[in-house]
């Protein structure tokens, strides 16, 4: 990438992400990696309602004579409600899995007790040691590498296999989908699941023992799945899958409440998104948003210019986040805005996972590990993406 600004030509992805190319046409390789994703993750429409029914059919068999035959991560967001609601829908019987970091929104409490309420689908929900996370977040915040939110996202895939395996459950049933998020640059946001990093990064800016924190390595993670066989299923891959629409649906069957961004439903995401990632490292990620709904054609490239024209933040609501983040993580506003005027670092600078950054070795062995028996087209990891891709964005959406 030269110094020179560039945007795509199909979707608004920009020289913001330092690792961005442009053909000769001036389209991105977020645009092709998606064409990819979407060849090989997304299913004919005459073809969808077979897989689904053979899916469907396996889960059950799987979950016979058990309480639960699958098991869904809540978080309030449109596509974990979308998920619950058909999940129900399809005949299955869910258990709900919610992890309470101590961001949740009032607004996010209200979603996931309304939805699941409706729904009939029994909670269960784990609540973090708050002394041992807030230290947790406040070492990545020092540590300046972009994804504050690993110890979030870790503790969400760990805990979703771990509830998995102590229930007999055999598959996770996930909001993770291509159409709307399928882009995401390499360079910005590290695999969660990175357990290395998150130790060399609590090692030297923590104080507080890890003693509780659900963490999960590499290995425990091939167990899950090649020991005990759990499987996850971005069921929404599955299903003519329409964000906006989805929105508007289950704001009418099930009382759900906007939040007016996505994953907006945490305040510390909303905080990390609207704040922290535009001002310290020049990411803003309704671009990566955008554009997949843009490559979806669920969005036209002018109305995602015309949303990226509006401020990411209302002033009243920055302000109102802006001194909550101050109080919950005990900084004063001279020490935070030293944070922010750190440089800020790549994620080599810690030590890390080999298998989680590395871009091309393996794949062909890590996609026959994963593959579903009742997929038959196999997973291809788009060039520029690590190969641990393969083994599915377990982040709950």
């Amino acid at each position: 990438m030269s110094g020179q600004y560039q945007i795509c030509t199909r979707c608004v992805m920009d020289t913001s992400d330092p690792e961005i190319v442009f053909d000769a046409e001036g389209i991105c390789n977020h645009c092709r990696a998606y064409e990819l994703r979407a060849q090989n993750e997304l299913f004919s429409r005459e073809a969808r309602e077979a897989k689904l029914q053979a899916l469907l059919s396996e889960i059950k068999r799987a979950g016979r004579h058990k309480e639960y035959d699958c098991l869904i991560g809540v978080s309030g967001g449109v596509d974990s409600t979308m998920v619950a609601y058909k999940v129900k829908e399809l005949g299955l019987r869910p258990l709900a899995l919610h992890v309470d970091n101590g961001w949740n929104s009032e607004l996010a409490v209200h979603n996931i007790e309304r939805a699941l309420k409706k729904l009939d689908i029994d909670l269960y929900t784990i609540v973090l040691d708050w002394e041992e996370f807030r230290e947790l977040q406040l070492a990545f915040l020092h540590s300046s590498v972009a994804n504050i939110e690993i110890p979030t996202d870790h503790a969400l895939s760990s805990l979703l296999f771990k509830t998995a395996s102590e229930h007999g459950i055999k598959y996770i049933i996930t909001g993770a989908n291509v159409v709307s998020e399928a882009t995401m640059p390499t360079s910005w946001m590290h695999d969660s699941r990175d357990l290395q990093l998150l130790k060399a990064i609590h090692k030297k800016f923590g104080t507080v023992p890890r003693r509780t924190y659900p963490a999960c390595s590499l290995a425990r993670y091939f167990h899950y799945i090649m020991i005990q066989r759990i499987k996850y299923v971005p069921i929404l891959n599955y299903l003519d899958y329409n964000k906006i629409e989805a929105k508007a649906f289950i704001q009418k069957e099930l009382g759900w409440r906007d939040y007016g961004g996505k994953h907006y439903e945490s305040v510390f995401t909303r905080f990390f998104q609207g704040y922290i990632l535009p001002e310290k490292f020049n990411m803003d990620k309704r671009r990566p948003h955008l554009s997949s709904l843009i490559c979806s054609k669920q969005m036209t490239r002018e109305e995602a210019l015309d949303e990226l024209r509006k401020p990411a933040y209302q002033p009243a609501l920055f302000k109102e986040d802006y001194d909550l983040f101050l109080k919950k993580m005990r900084l004063s506003a001279e020490k935070f805005d030293a944070i922010i005027k750190m440089p800020p670092k790549p994620y080599s600078e810690y030590a890390n996972a080999f298998f989680f950054r590395n871009r091309s070795w393996s794949i062909p062995m890590v996609k026959s590990i994963v593959k579903p028996k009742s997929l038959k087209k196999p997973v291809v990891v788009p060039e520029g993406r690590p190969a641990s891709d393969a083994l599915g964005n377990l982040t709950i959406k």
